[in-house]
């Protein structure tokens, strides 16, 4: 059966849905760092979108190396990092930004470790794009809502883990097949633990003690955005997308989410970028159009061919 020649207003919807709930994530960890630790908040975000639905949601059919790799990858690291960045000074609406850059971190390993071929149009991409993550981080400060040099670092590592967990998954993917919610419950159980020995370790017993004694409205709504609809709603409905239509079509969408991000940081929490910051999110953002420009080539010339 071929893919759908484009997409259908309920695909169209889908997409959208996506990108603005993962533009306000950025958003919500803020609000969730406000009353939990960074250590804190991934432990309950995890349990959150694994532990209610384990008894409904049967294991993937992959083996254990791949589920636990993907946790530890995208839960520990990637979340771990980010919210620690978030909560040492990185602005929401550069988080949104610099988390992009998941796409040369994974374009670089592709290359070095799975041997997979990039374009000459890729590595322009990557180069316009660092300029612009050079811009951005020689625009840090230390006062309110601006960010933070270790803010700035920790994110680009969480941008990282992200694309680890990316080769994970593609790997996962040459193994077998898979259903998308399944994998991500069950990767999700594997943060847990070490959240919580992280949260122990960093925080004390007696903070985790507190923290969940005054648990209030702002932590039950971080907790259950990121778990419920960040985690489990957007990679579902996102992986069901990429399953139906061409990458090509579907992955240019990612590029609305700094935009999201950075309008809701500043209506949400009064974000304004500076000059240089505006400037080097523009270059990113022109990186990353340069990068998929040629994948959106290939593919109008493959259409033209087949028709």
């Amino acid at each position: 059966m071929s893919a759908p020649t484009h997409l259908s207003r309920g695909d169209l919807l889908r997409a959208l849905g996506v990108i603005v709930i993962w533009g306000l994530n950025f958003v919500v960890m803020k609000i969730g760092l406000q009353s939990l630790s960074p250590m804190m908040l991934g432990a309950l975000r995890f349990a959150a979108a694994s532990l209610p639905f384990l008894l409904f949601v049967g294991r993937p059919a992959l083996p254990w190396r791949f589920i636990v790799a993907y946790g530890l990858a995208q839960g520990v690291g990637q979340f771990g990092l980010l919210f620690l960045g978030l909560h040492l000074g990185m602005t929401a609406g550069m988080a949104s930004v610099v988390m992009q850059t998941q796409a040369f971190f994974t374009l670089i390993m592709a290359a070095t470790v799975l041997g997979e071929r990039a374009r000459p149009t890729q590595w322009l991409g990557l180069v316009i794009a660092f300029a612009g993550l050079l811009m951005i981080a020689g625009a840090h400060g230390e006062g309110a809502r601006q960010m933070t040099l270790a803010g700035f670092v920790f994110t680009l590592g969480a941008a990282f883990m992200w694309a680890v967990s990316n080769l994970v998954a593609r790997r996962a993917a040459q193994a077998g097949a898979y259903e998308p919610f399944p994998f991500i419950v069950w990767s999700s159980l594997v943060p847990i633990v070490p959240f919580l020995l992280l949260s122990a370790w960093v925080d004390g017993t007696s903070s985790m003690a507190q923290q969940l004694a005054g648990f209030d409205g702002r932590a039950w709504f971080a907790v259950l955005f990121l778990a419920l609809l960040a985690t489990l709603l957007a990679y579902s409905l996102w992986t069901k997308l990429l399953q139906r239509h061409p990458a090509g079509r579907v992955t240019p969408f990612s590029l609305l989410v700094p935009v999201v991000g950075l309008v809701a940081a500043m209506t949400f929490l009064g974000e304004v970028p500076t000059p240089l910051q505006w400037a080097g999110t523009a270059t990113v953002l022109a990186g990353m159009v340069v990068n998929q420009s040629g994948g959106w080539r290939m593919f109008v010339r493959r259409q033209n061919a087949a028709g």
